[in-house]
């Protein structure tokens, strides 16, 4: 690739998920470029939108977000279009991933606003001490048996989703008017089992390991499984029956960017194949540049897409994070 013309003093200012923005990847892309590279991180879906939404994004020239949350930063204009002909590396990543227009969120109008960079299915992790057979469904989260003994994912969206779907509903990502109360009830329920709530990986193996957990929704998926594993916990990963929801992480590019070239040289630069084998070798995450080693053929995966409305989950799931009743939670 012919890099882009760097000036001495330019900076590309980075917002992303720990694992995506090693010390020594940035350094590998600071020589080639020499532009200098200031990394911002986040553990929340919430918090990303709170750190792009504020000052229209003019604080950030790249950031990753999944293919679910892409729509809203879109639809407020604080994301430009990709230009896939400045990232040629597009060419190494699988099929599927090269398919933008199969992938819920990605285009908008015509044009593709984000570039897969990395997944995880939200799969079940258990302490085989604990449970003996692998967990086959989603509904072992609500049995009575793990109470006070399931962790859970701090996540407004994904947990409604997650919900709704396991209550089959048709469209857990579009809650209908008349599924929100019993969405709503049966996430008060899942709060009931729960033992705990973490945002990033290592804090979940922390409140694994030491809390004794039996059962886990793994938000981060086989990356928590080699965690816990390397830590010495005797886990086990399960696939349920109604499919793990899956995310899809992408790099977008702001509107505001101060220097778009630089910006794409970036996302280019991560779709090699060292930094594409430090997602699976380091983080236990897969990449887009190769199949996953951690799914299995007949495993069926979901992958999130855009909901009905972000902001009314994130309001009622801070209710239920909070212990409030059904009637509470649903008052205007």
């Amino acid at each position: 690739m012919t890099w882009p013309a760097i000036a001495a003093t330019d900076t590309l200012r980075v917002l992303s998920w720990p694992g995506y923005a090693d010390a020594d990847l940035v350094k590998v892309f600071e020589a080639r470029t020499g532009a200098k590279v200031e990394v911002t991180y986040i553990d929340l879906d919430d918090a990303l939108w709170q750190r792009v939404n504020q000052n229209e994004a003019r604080d950030f020239d790249v950031f990753a977000v999944n293919t679910a949350e892409l729509q809203r930063y879109i639809q407020k204009g604080l994301v430009a279009p990709i230009n896939r002909t400045a990232i040629p590396n597009i060419s190494r990543q699988l099929p599927r991933f090269r398919q933008v227009e199969a992938i819920a969120g990605l285009v908008h109008q015509g044009q593709v606003y984000g570039v897969p960079y990395t997944y995880s299915e939200m799969g079940l992790i258990y302490d085989r001490q604990q449970i003996k057979e692998p967990p086959s469904s989603l509904q072992a989260l609500w049995d009575p048996r793990y109470r006070g003994k399931v962790l859970l994912y701090n996540g407004s969206s994904h947990n409604f989703t997650l919900a709704a779907q396991s209550l089959g509903l048709n469209d857990p990502f579009q809650i209908r008017p008349a599924q929100w109360a019993p969405t709503v009830e049966r996430l008060i329920a899942l709060r009931r089992n729960a033992l705990g709530f973490y945002t990033q990986p290592e804090e979940s193996i922390t409140l694994f390991q030491h809390k004794r957990a039996a059962l886990m929704l793994a938000n981060y998926g086989s990356q928590q499984v080699q965690l816990l594993k390397a830590a010495g916990v005797d886990v086990a990963y399960a696939i349920p029956k109604e499919g793990a929801l899956a995310w899809l992480d992408t790099w977008a590019i702001t509107r505001q960017t101060k220097n778009a070239a630089l910006a794409h040289a970036w996302i280019n630069y991560l779709l090699e194949p060292a930094p594409s084998q430090a997602l699976v070798t380091r983080q236990g995450l897969a990449n887009t540049v190769s199949e996953s080693p951690y799914l299995r053929a007949k495993d069926r995966i979901l992958w999130l897409e855009p909901v009905e409305d972000s902001l009314r989950r994130h309001q009622l799931w801070e209710r239920i994070y909070s212990g409030d009743r059904a009637s509470r939670v649903l008052a205007p």
